[in-house]
């Protein structure tokens, strides 16, 4: 990370003294202090926006996801840096040379950053080998076993155990792994696992319950000689509610203004096609249930679902036509939805809006699944940036019931901000499997 910032304000310090000694007439911006001053801000900046984008998650972060990463920290500070100098310097007059030279600046930068957070993710992969890790499951639980090895890199599950052999089986193969990873079991039993890795100091993942993302957010009260907890679950408080209305307004009338040359080449191009209608509509439920209708640009064949009942995209599904095959993996497709937003019917971040049926089924199999209505359905939200199109119900429940008890503004950009990363990831819009297709369909 410090060599990083050092680079970035070494940088910046080039090009700020070669502008202000073209620029600055007078020369009391030439003195050290306030060259130093410059390079410090930029600094300060750099380190802020790197760690609320994750840029120095070296170690922790997929490659593709730092290097997004860094390269949205550099245009963020860029763009500041423009804006900041110019008020310095009180030269807007000068504001395209101050443009010109930190876009030229910003590629220099990216470019030298993206190479040196390679080759340090490969070092630090090096140096620091997988954890080897026991997987401790139920039987029966065969849905997300194995998940780690999605991060080979960082995780590898060596071994497996049930825990119908036991807890004195389970203990007994701990010493042998550097970490245990606990699979969806019974409270009880992995409440007895956790308090055996903190006295045996063994490193323990596990995933959560729904009970445990609601009570995440609890208060201390120290009020009595018992320790004691508060969860308010009050939801979204009225500012918030406010704040969070304007941001979605000006949000949606600025990327309407700004796509609209967008809207119109995907119009034409659906339109050219097939000559079929440029838009789809599909009914989808919001905050408190409330159904309205979503609009997306049409990526498949007309009449996809002849016989009205719902069938999610495949893999390799040839209901998509050839201009649903370029916009659907970059999110193009869901833009029209700008247009709900700006109506009230969703917000810019929030749970993405289910389907009627698959509202009704998944209630039926996990009636928490209703706690997703608590606020609007959202463009983009956290099961779209963390999770994949076909990640299974529960974890996308788990991951929006996080965003929903932690809610801030502050929130809302970070998953802005990681949308933007994972159109660089193709995983994330992998379509359902033949199987899961046909178990949707036929509910």
């Amino acid at each position: 990370m410090m060599i990083l910032t050092a680079f970035t304000g070494a940088s910046f310090y080039y090009v700020w003294v070669r502008f202000v000694k073209v620029h600055n007439q007078t020369g009391n911006l030439m003195g050290l202090g306030n060259r130093l001053m410059a390079a410090g801000i930029c600094c300060a900046l750099y380190l802020f926006l790197g760690k609320a984008l994750k840029a120095f998650r070296i170690g922790i972060d997929r490659k593709a996801n730092l290097l997004a990463s860094e390269v949205m920290t550099l245009f963020s500070l860029g763009a500041l840096e423009t804006l900041i100098s110019c008020a310095i310097t009180g030269q807007f007059r000068f504001f395209p040379d101050f443009l010109w030279r930190y876009a030229l600046l910003f590629l220099v930068q990216s470019a030298v950053t993206c190479v040196v957070i390679y080759y340090m993710v490969d070092l630090y992969r090096h140096i620091f080998p997988p954890y080897e890790v026991l997987e401790i499951y139920k039987s029966g639980d065969v849905r997300k076993l194995h998940f780690m090895n999605d991060r080979p890199d960082k995780y590898h599950i060596a071994d497996m155990v049930c825990i119908d052999e036991g807890l004195d089986r389970v203990f007994t193969m701990m010493d042998g792994y550097d970490a245990v990873l606990i699979n969806d079991i019974p409270s009880e039993i992995k409440n007895d696992i956790l308090k055996e890795c903190f006295n045996r100091d063994k490193r323990v993942y596990f995933t959560p319950k729904i009970s445990d993302i609601i009570s995440k957010k609890s208060e201390d009260i120290n009020l009595f000689d018992t320790p004691l907890y508060l969860c308010r679950n009050a939801g979204l408080q009225p500012i918030q509610l406010i704040v969070k209305r304007i941001f979605d307004c000006l949000i949606s009338i600025v990327g309407l203004i700004v796509l609209s040359p967008v809207f119109l080449v995907v119009a034409l191009a659906i339109r050219a096609e097939d000559h079929g209608p440029v838009f789809y509509r599909q009914r989808r439920v919001t905050i408190g249930g409330r159904e309205f209708d979503m609009l997306k640009f049409r990526s498949m064949v007309v009449d996809a679902e002849k016989d009205g009942r719902p069938r999610p995209a495949g893999e390799d599904d040839d209901r998509i036509t050839k201009v649903g095959r370029r916009i659907r993996p970059v999110r193009i497709d869901e833009l029209p939805q700008l247009i709900n937003i700006l109506k009230g019917d969703m917000s810019i971040v929030g749970p993405r809006p289910e389907r009627v049926e698959h509202v009704a089924m998944y209630t039926e199999e996990i009636p928490e699944f209703a706690y997703r209505l608590k606020v609007k359905g959202g463009l983009t939200g956290p099961a779209q940036v963390f999770g994949r199109y076909n990640t299974d119900a529960l974890n996308k429940l788990k991951m929006d019931l996080f965003y929903i008890t932690n809610y801030s503004i502050l929130l809302d950009l970070q998953i802005l901000f990681e949308t933007v990363k994972i159109l660089v990831q193709k995983e994330s819009t992998a379509g359902f499997s033949e199987e899961k297709r046909e178990e949707i369909h036929d509910a």
